[in-house]
């Protein structure tokens, strides 16, 4: 390797010096110029002696008293499209056959746009919390949040984010949550298309505008009155709710008769709907516990039912273990009301 990290190094397109943080692999190193730290080429960088012995030698500048130093303007920043995205540099090392292999990745949250968020970050690997993070994002910038194991990411990983604008504002949502969910497969593609391009990382889109609050529309009750509503306390709201269950069978089956013409994806949403209803039912009666019966199969049922009940305050645990009536087919639910 010509380079070791301390090197001292030139930048040849920009003419400007850094050192060298980490080397990445055959062809690239992390480099670090005036503060900030960017992935490089080889080919991209020289050692600054060349330039230090073949540069012509410059006169003495003369003496400028401050009131005669003129300002210099501030170069604006590049901006390069919109939005959030979390972006993935993957490092890689060498195996016992000499062959590249993707040792770990380095995560940077990208701001293309022209504001300022504070956020709080989550990384969730195997159903548990791995890493937590909460700091500020300028605009038009880079942050980096750590990095992760190659291996780690083969684990269902989960990254949560919770954004909100630095300086509030009374027309924008409090806060925006957004996730992003990986499987290895679409890690491995990434990776072949970053090597075949000859790019140094890649990006997962994360939110392009900052939403707007939601206006609540007002009721007049007394128009629905008048209309043939009825209108029921909200004190006394549960009295007046269909029963909940403890036990929701999500079998396809069981929730229509004609379901032999339906997709899938037809299936699934159906499925995760009656979910939906049945766990609101039972929040509304505040049961202590619920019971999903989502069978076996290929797991997909049971992994989006998981990921709904990781963001549902209401949740103080879930389990999908053995039980001698439904085997491994079903989760159970236990709730906490504050």
């Amino acid at each position: 390797m010509k380079y070791q990290p301390g090197d001292k190094i030139l930048v040849l397109l920009t003419d400007e010096e850094g050192s060298v943080v980490e080397i990445m692999n055959e062809k690239m190193v992390l480099v670090e110029v005036k503060g900030v730290k960017f992935p490089i080429y080889t080919d991209q960088i020289d050692f600054p002696y060349f330039k230090m012995f073949s540069q012509k030698f410059k006169a003495e500048k003369k003496k400028v008293f401050i009131d005669q130093v003129q300002k210099e303007k501030a170069m604006p920043k590049v901006k390069e499209g919109n939005g959030i995205k979390l972006s993935f540099i993957p490092v890689f090392d060498k195996d016992i056959f000499d062959d590249d292999i993707v040792e770990k990745f380095k995560l940077y949250l990208l701001n293309q746009n022209e504001t300022a968020y504070t956020f709080t970050y989550n990384l969730m690997i195997g159903g548990e919390s791995d890493f937590q993070l909460k700091n500020t994002l300028e605009p038009l910038s880079d942050f980096y949040l750590h990095d992760v194991r190659f291996e780690d990411l083969s684990d269902s990983p989960r990254f949560e984010f919770e954004f909100a604008l630095k300086e509030p504002d009374k027309k924008k949502a409090p806060y925006y949550e957004t996730s992003l969910k990986l499987k290895a497969k679409q890690l491995f593609k990434k990776i072949e298309e970053i090597q075949l391009k000859n790019e140094p990382s890649f990006s997962y889109p994360l939110f392009e505008d900052y939403p707007d609050k939601l206006v609540e529309e007002k009721v007049d009750l007394g128009r629905l009155g008048n209309a043939g509503f009825r209108i029921y306390d909200a004190n006394k709201i549960r009295h007046n709710l269909e029963p909940a269950r403890t036990v929701v069978d999500l079998h396809i089956e069981k929730l229509t008769d004609s379901w032999k013409h339906l997709s899938n994806f037809e299936i699934l949403s159906m499925q995760l709907k009656a979910f939906e209803k049945y766990y609101e039912l039972a929040v509304a009666h505040h049961q202590p516990s619920l019971t999903i019966i989502h069978g076996v199969g290929i797991g997909k049922l049971r992994d989006e039912i998981h990921d709904i009940l990781r963001l549902k305050k209401e949740v103080k645990s879930f389990v999908n273990q053995y039980s001698p009536q439904f085997g491994y087919g079903a989760t159970e639910i236990y709730f906490e009301y504050k």
